[in-house]
């Protein structure tokens, strides 16, 4: 079976997995960006609870997740210029800054980078000729298998987006009561 089909007018036509993919992405994505509706940027940079974490930050640090899992999809662990068992503690308190907006950033940029990273997965779920294909994962101490499907990536990527999205109801309704659901 293949993983697209073409209809008559040759328009190929997503298979029940890829569409699923796409919706899965699309419903936890939601999600995330509905937390942040009508916030300014202030608002999605304060910490309403004793984490660190923020709307915005969380926006940005989901896009730089997901950008680095498109990469995977395509070249795999390469994508990595230092795999993380060698990073040291400036690589770590660099990578901290992609959980807050740092000056000069806002929700609105944070967003719209949200919408052009999520725009090529998705164009990735369409394009990519099989969700079969295995890449080895980088080197990192959270990592506990050393392999994944572009498949299994992208499940990974909705389940990132969803957690965070659950912090940041969170986080929203901390702030000003809105919640996302109920």
């Amino acid at each position: 079976m293949t993983e697209t089909t073409t209809t008559r007018n040759a328009t190929p036509t997503l298979d029940q997995e890829r569409r699923d993919l796409l919706s899965g992405l699309a419903h936890a994505r939601h999600f995330l960006r509905f937390t942040a509706r009508d916030l300014t940027t202030e608002q999605a940079s304060q910490r309403t609870t004793v984490s660190a974490l923020t709307i915005g930050g969380l926006i940005k640090h989901v896009t730089e997740v997901e950008r680095g899992w498109a990469d995977f999809l395509v070249v795999g662990a390469d994508y990595m210029e230092k795999d993380f068992t060698e990073w040291t503690e400036e690589d770590f308190a660099e990578h901290d800054k992609d959980f807050q907006l740092q000056p000069g950033e806002t929700l609105e940029g944070a967003l719209r980078a949200y919408d052009e990273v999520a725009a090529r997965t998705d164009e990735l779920v369409r394009t990519l000729p099989s969700l079969d294909v295995v890449h080895e994962l980088p080197k990192a101490p959270w990592n506990t298998e050393d392999a994944w499907s572009v498949r299994r990536a992208l499940l990974h990527i909705v389940a990132e987006t969803t957690q965070h999205a659950g912090h940041a109801d969170i986080i929203r309704e901390s702030l000003d009561g809105s919640k996302s659901m109920g």
